[in-house]
């Protein structure tokens, strides 16, 4: 993905949707500790830039975040491995926004599939991945850590993306 903002310019006041830099990096992991009890690491979000995947941020007219995706490529498919949106900013479409550009670009690249795992416990997550179009399609037994040094189960999601090569 190029490191160009891909909407920048809005002046709908909706939040610009950029790539993720080193510049918002430090946002990105504050955020990702407020929301998750086993966030990823710096680390993590560093080595998802250097692999270069898809890594977004939406962020307000004051450079506040509002959220960001993270996806791989491979195989002719996409893996969302993280999306996230500040709690305040929850149920206004951020989400949305996130997965459909993913989408865009998945059905520019030919993709065919969009992938995901969710811990099992996430209902409302769940709910709105189904929502989406999202079939549950298996389990990943202990893939998430989760709290006494236990394992929580993942559901794995998928949806087709139209106009994929197969």
């Amino acid at each position: 993905m190029s490191a160009q903002p891909l909407d920048a310019s809005r002046h709908d006041g909706a939040p610009a949707l950029l790539p993720l830099s080193h510049r918002s990096l430090e946002a990105v992991v504050s955020l990702e500790r407020l929301v998750y009890p086993f966030p990823w690491t710096r680390g993590n979000f560093v080595d998802s830039l250097v692999a270069g995947y898809i890594a977004w941020t939406l962020e307000g007219a004051g450079g506040e975040l509002v959220g960001y995706c993270i996806a791989m490529r491979g195989a002719g498919e996409l893996h969302l491995l993280n999306l996230t949106v500040a709690e305040a900013e929850r149920h206004r479409g951020h989400a949305r926004r996130l997965l459909d550009a993913l989408l865009d670009v998945g059905r520019a690249e030919r993709t065919t599939r969009l992938w995901l795992e969710v811990r099992q416990s996430n209902a409302a997550a769940r709910a709105a991945y189904a929502r989406l179009g999202f079939s549950t399609v298996g389990v990943r037994p202990g893939y998430y850590p989760a709290p006494a040094a236990s394992r929580e189960d993942a559901i794995v999601m998928s949806l087709g993306i139209d106009g994929g090569a197969g």
